[in-house]
């Protein structure tokens, strides 16, 4: 896309874009509402194939993008993928499905690579053809891909550019020139055997497996068969935060289990699978011995169920409500709705059955997911970050001083540093909380120190030598003293922070053995440039 090189993603997805062909351009305005419309038919026709379908992460989306930057406005849409490459390759049939049945559509795809199609299609490419050259040169018209290609030396053609063309250059050739834009039939054939076979496709990337879940979970897949996908990731990347909220079951008990079959696609199973995992015994979901006949049931139900618990663990109780009822208050629903019957989408079923509002609810969460999606969405927003609030949020926590202390404890100046009344946005009851907080740790810290002082952690330190030192027989008697009284008494020498932090990185430097490690890439990364440790070579007997 002009202007934007590589997409700045960081999980692997895949943008496209839609754009009208000039002459079926108007004014804004009117632009808007003519794409609107496309976006609601194109969502339409197509749900037969893309409501039932499982996505590893999001689902297929479209929504209006206005013009920026020299690029016309269009419809966008974006799918983290994720692990699932098939979920990619299942957009580059349905976005070329609606070239062809929307001629007057060009649509545009690319993902974390670049112009991936054409990857596909290496050993096919002309030689003029490169990563440098190929911006804007790719897209889909008619159900076909089109390449635009560069003017020959000999054949000077008008049209043609002789830099990669804009989007606005690019939609003009082709609107004019569709037949000689068109790729060659090799690089037609490597794109279309990669998509070859859909949508009976989908069924061969299925898996159906028993699971042993609670009655509540099964009721969930049923209205919302897409938040398995959510529930394996959510277990699949769970983290020891995640998992406090599965010590003791809120949601999903373990008593209500039954025995479900669950449709996965196979990334899902095998990411489910592979994961080796003990769950705590305070849960109470307890599995059979391995050689139990329904043993991978049992496992695979006590995953899910984590995954679920952890996704109610992070929902608000009234998240659900009120985004159903936006779902239904938004002016698309309607005619969005009507046209699924036109379109056969309940097959015949009478309204109210138990199917029928199956087929409903996940119409509703394909409108919600796909078509109605606000502009205020969080996930969305561009991240900001405020440097000098950050470090001054740190300075106020650490108690930073101009000049530097010796100790690692905060003093009364810096409890009086906090309490201060320019703290940069911080109310006074803040710095009081934060006063009490730092307290607190200065007492911990101190009552570690004692429990540290009768083991033999702290000689593996070295600590600051004492100036004054107390005469032999004091000591003695002081040491008799804390004896007596016990560790709260025990007196505590002070470590040498630096000098412990420069002793263990050269041992760390010495130990490499002249190899690249942790401590020369620090020091080289500061402009520490180290000699040869001598003291350890060998010497030359005399």
């Amino acid at each position: 896309m002009e202007g934007s090189g590589k997409l700045a993603m960081v999980e692997d997805a895949v943008e496209y874009h839609l754009f009208l062909i000039p002459d079926k351009a108007r004014g804004t305005e009117e632009h808007r509402d003519i794409l609107q419309k496309y976006i609601e038919r194109i969502m339409t026709q197509f749900a037969p194939i893309l409501v039932p379908y499982i996505w590893q992460n999001q689902p297929f989306n479209l929504k209006y993008k206005p013009a920026k930057g020299g690029v016309p406005a269009h419809i966008y849409g974006m799918t983290k993928f994720g692990d699932n490459i098939e979920d990619e390759w299942f957009i580059v049939y349905v976005i070329k499905q609606i070239t062809q049945e929307f001629p007057e559509l060009v649509a545009r795809i690319e993902d974390n690579d670049g112009e991936f199609l054409l990857i596909e299609a290496a050993d096919f490419l002309p030689k003029w053809l490169d990563p440098d050259n190929s911006a804007n040169r790719v897209f889909f018209h008619h159900g076909e891909l089109c390449i635009i290609p560069v003017p020959r030396k000999s054949e000077r053609m008008s049209w043609l550019p002789m830099t990669p063309p804009t989007i606005q250059q690019a939609l003009s050739i082709i609107s004019a020139h569709p037949e000689a834009v068109l790729a060659s039939e090799s690089i037609q054939a490597a794109v279309d055997r990669r998509i070859s076979g859909y949508p009976e496709r989908i069924e061969a990337s299925l898996h159906r497996a028993h699971c042993f879940l609670p009655a509540g979970i099964v009721a969930v897949l049923k209205q919302r068969p897409r938040l398995l996908s959510a529930a394996v990731q959510a277990f699949y990347l769970r983290d020891p935060i995640d998992l406090r909220a599965c010590r003791v079951f809120k949601t999903f008990l373990p008593e209500t289990r039954i025995m479900a079959s669950v449709t996965f696609t196979k990334c899902l199973y095998a990411q489910l699978v592979q994961q080796k995992f003990v769950p705590d015994r305070r849960s109470g979901y307890g599995l059979p011995p391995p050689s139990h006949p329904q043993y991978r049931a049992y496992e695979l139900g006590m995953k899910l169920a984590h995954g679920f618990e952890i996704l109610c663990s992070k929902c608000s109780p009234h998240f659900s409500d009120s985004r159903k009822s936006l779902v239904t208050a938004s002016p698309l629903w309607a005619s969005f709705l009507e046209s699924l019957k036109r379109n056969d989408y309940f097959k015949g079923l009478m309204e109210g059955s138990a199917q029928y509002q199956e087929r409903l609810e996940m119409a509703k969460n394909y409108f919600q997911l796909s078509i109605h999606r606000p502009e205020r969405d969080p996930s969305e927003a561009p991240i900001t970050f405020d440097a000098d609030s950050f470090l001054n949020y740190f300075d106020k926590i650490l108690g930073a001083q101009p000049q530097e202390s010796d100790s690692d404890d905060p003093g009364e100046d810096d409890l009086d540093c906090l309490d201060s009344d320019d703290d940069l946005g911080f109310e006074a009851q803040e710095s009081e909380s934060m006063k009490g907080a730092l307290g607190s740790l200065k007492s911990y810290m101190a009552q570690m120190d004692q429990e540290l002082a009768h083991t033999s952690m702290g000689r593996s330190f070295t600590t600051r030598k004492r100036l004054n030192k107390d005469p032999p027989s004091q000591t003695a008697n002081d040491n008799s003293d804390e004896e007596d009284s016990g560790a709260g008494d025990c007196a505590v020498e002070a470590v040498d922070v630096d000098l412990n932090l420069v002793s263990n990185i050269l041992e760390s430097y010495s130990s490499q053995a002249g190899l690249a490690g942790p401590a020369s890439n620090l020091l080289h990364s500061m402009g520490v440039r180290l000699p040869e440790n001598a003291d350890h070579s060998p010497q030359v007997s005399q």
